[in-house]
């Protein structure tokens, strides 16, 4: 199995649009084998579903995402667990021993020049609010 995470500074990124880089985890029988940062060359919002799946990518760890993004990653057949924050090599093996925290009904709405997550919590200052689980 293979494991994404957006990823910045060692943490889950939280805006997956914007991401560029993802951590990708190799799984077999329950343990890390391999892991690596690769980045997205510039692309964005629609063509990551793309870029996860040409890398075989099973499942997304992630922050705030948009509808649009949670859409593209269901037809690539992605599974998405959104809502993520912290240290990603600890989210990847709390997604391993099945305690993950997360928050499937986070999601990004843009509007203008800002954008409001909902289901996340709190102002960043610069047009970007989310609901609680930004930065833990």
């Amino acid at each position: 199995m293979k494991i994404a995470v957006t990823y910045k500074d060692g943490n889950v990124f939280q805006h997956f649009g914007h991401t560029e880089a993802f951590k990708v985890y190799n799984v077999e029988n329950g343990e890390i084998v391999s892991a690596e940062v690769v980045t997205t060359a510039g692309q964005g919002h629609g063509m990551l579903a793309g870029f996860l799946k040409a890398g075989n990518v099973d499942v997304l760890i992630c922050g705030g995402i948009g509808g649009g993004a949670r859409n593209a990653l269901a037809a690539q057949g992605i599974q998405l667990y959104p809502g993520a924050s912290g240290n990603a090599d600890q989210q990847v093996a709390a997604f391993i021993a099945g305690n993950l925290v997360y928050n499937p009904d986070t999601k990004c709405n843009h509007h203008g020049e800002g954008h409001t997550c909902e289901g996340h919590g709190h102002d960043h200052g610069h047009g970007h609010s989310c609901g609680g689980n930004c930065h833990k």
